[in-house]
């Protein structure tokens, strides 16, 4: 329904994250945003939120905090309970010595993380 759609930026206190909230919570069909990110994030999901809140848009912008160790499956139920649309610009980059297949099992590791509990909390949700 135009107007009503709930969002969520998984890493959104990232700098793909931040941007992307940016453009969803400006989005006049976003009724609610959650911007969910690590704690051990250089920015608190928490300060994205609260800089995204005073847009002149009737977008209600919530931060999600969750340790690293945390399963998404377990903790991200109010976060993604009725989202319509769950962005995944979430990952780590390459650190100095890792190998490419290393890098690839680590962001996998949070992809399948994430995946898992949007099946649970947002079955219908477009996952991208």
């Amino acid at each position: 329904m135009p107007g009503s759609f709930k969002v969520c930026v998984v890493g959104g206190a990232g700098g793909i994250g931040q941007p992307l909230c940016m453009l969803m919570a400006s989005h006049p069909d976003v009724a609610e945003l959650c911007v969910y990110d690590l704690t051990v994030s250089m920015v608190p999901a928490a300060g994205v939120a609260a800089d995204l809140s005073h847009l002149n848009t009737k977008c209600k912008v919530t931060g999600y905090s969750f340790e690293v160790s945390d399963k998404a499956i377990e903790k991200a139920g109010e976060c993604l309970t009725g989202c319509h649309l769950v962005l995944v610009p979430a990952g780590m980059p390459r650190k100095p010595g890792m190998d490419r297949k290393d890098l690839l099992k680590v962001n996998a590791d949070i992809a399948k993380n994430i995946v898992e509990a949007c099946a649970k909390y947002c079955p219908e949700a477009v996952v991208a």
